[in-house]
């Protein structure tokens, strides 16, 4: 028998932090944004048969990305303000976070970004087959004891979900500062269906040309770790 939770959806086990500190007045502010670019359809109660959520509507024809967990939402804002032809979609469960995302949209007027203040399973579930033409990783959160690796990203539970929403040929990029999870994702990532494109040492050494250095790498530089950039291709 599947494990429910009391909405009827099947039971997922989550980690980590929903809410941090109270966020300020104006955070609270940003959080009405919500009703604007927060994706419908992606929650269980709204969507229990998982149709498929209908991207034209939302985007048009816009090539569609795709940020998983991303953070204070800098990189994703860069994104959409270098690329005003791509859709732009975030997930992430971290309130504090979300907040920080939406106070970074009102200040620099980007219009394609939506988003899902949740866990981007529940966002692959209603992403249609092949939707996706790039998506980012950037600084996970790196699980560091061995017991705890199974609840890392770059799994199978979270993995074979990404390939079916990536189109053919993507591209999924995952930056990190710690060296097991790289070691991880070299392992499983290519087991789902991908494949690394790594030539030369300065292909991980060196950030993506139109890379915007988040506040979770300065601060893993200040303390001196080493970033890592891999990327991959859907096959």
């Amino acid at each position: 028998m599947v494990r429910r939770s009391p909405s009827g959806a099947p039971w997922r086990n989550f980690y980590g932090r929903l809410k941090g500190k109270s966020l300020r007045e104006s955070q609270k502010r940003y959080m009405k944004d919500l009703e604007e670019i927060g994706l419908e359809g992606v929650g269980w109660d709204e969507n229990p048969e998982r149709e498929a959520l209908n991207l034209a509507d939302l985007f048009g024809d816009r090539s569609i990305w795709l940020e998983i967990g991303f953070g204070g939402g800098e990189h994703m804002v860069h994104q959409a303000v270098a690329n005003p032809e791509v859709g732009l979609i975030g997930a992430e469960p971290y309130i504090n976070g979300v907040a920080l995302l939406l106070g970074k949209i009102r200040n620099a007027g980007a219009t394609n970004i939506r988003v899902h203040p949740g866990d981007v399973r529940d966002l692959m579930d209603v992403l249609p087959d092949g939707s996706v033409d790039k998506a980012f990783l950037l600084y996970p959160d790196p699980w560091p004891k061995t017991r705890h690796h199974r609840r890392r990203f770059v799994t199978a539970e979270h993995l074979l979900p990404l390939h079916r929403v990536l189109a053919q040929g993507a591209e999924f990029r995952i930056a990190t500062d710690i060296p097991d999870y790289v070691r991880q994702a070299l392992e499983e990532v290519p087991r789902a269906g991908f494949l690394w494109l790594a030539e030369r040492p300065g292909d991980w050494r060196v950030p993506w040309d139109d890379w915007l250095s988040t506040r979770y790498e300065q601060k893993a530089l200040r303390e001196g770790r080493v970033p890592t950039y891999l990327t991959f291709r859907r096959e």
